[in-house]
């Protein structure tokens, strides 16, 4: 099932008349993401801006903005948000470029991306998880998104190729579909390792073939898919 959302084009910001979370948020990007490192203004923008408090349980938004994971149902999380901003950055994602995101899960790292690219197509697998991303971009009025339901290893050939794909969520290795998506040129950034542990590796490709470069350790969720780890039995 497809619900497209129409326009295309950075999602541009209206800051609310009042936002009780603004402080977290400034204090959780100074002291938990400009002081590890991120640099790119534009990240930094959109992680500012990200309202994280809308994207998890009502009973967990005290917690919205410390920097680690929280659960958001069906086994799965929303990441710590200095791994949402050294991802994204990795990524290197220009106003012009068409973004594939693998593993929509609440939405934070879709809209995230939304802010920077002109359009962004993400791939669930779990329909719950996509029903309430849908639900939260209609909410905040973002419109250059498109979310299905599928199985993110095997892409969007649809509507590829991409300039730029996203995976969050861990895998063996770089899924070969995703690969032939990719544009020439093209970024991809993903947790690859085991189940448990991963680095994060950025994949470029050009006229040689792939570039492959590994960055820090980090623990996701497994990639379930016909390219990724087998399901639970």
């Amino acid at each position: 099932m497809r619900r497209n959302l129409k326009r295309t084009g950075p999602v541009p910001f209206v800051a609310p008349a009042r936002d009780p979370f603004a402080f977290a948020r400034e204090r959780m990007v100074r002291d938990h993401i400009e002081k590890r490192g991120v640099k790119d203004p534009r990240v930094l923008a959109a992680m500012r801006e990200a309202p994280r408090h809308l994207f998890v349980r009502d009973h967990l938004r005290s917690q919205a903005y410390a920097d680690y994971a929280l659960p958001i149902g069906d086994g799965q999380t929303i990441s710590q948000p200095y791994v949402v901003a050294r991802m994204t950055e990795m990524l290197d994602v220009g106003p012009e470029h068409s973004v594939l995101e693998i593993g929509t899960g609440s939405g934070y790292q879709t809209y995230v991306l939304a802010r920077l690219a002109r359009r962004v197509y993400s791939l669930e697998r779990l329909g719950s998880l996509v029903r309430q991303a849908i639900a939260r971009m209609r909410e905040l009025g973002v419109e250059n998104v498109k979310i299905q339901t599928f199985d993110g290893t095997v892409g969007w050939s649809e509507v590829a190729p991409f300039d730029r794909i996203l995976v969050t969520a861990g895998s063996p290795e770089v899924p070969r579909p995703l690969v032939d998506q990719l544009a020439d040129g093209g970024k991809l950034v993903l947790p690859e390792g085991s189940r448990e542990v991963q680095c994060l590796v950025r994949y470029e490709k050009t006229s040689a073939g792939l570039s492959r470069e590994i960055g820090e350790a980090v623990s996701f969720v497994p990639l379930i898919g016909r390219h990724g780890w087998p399901g639970e039995k």
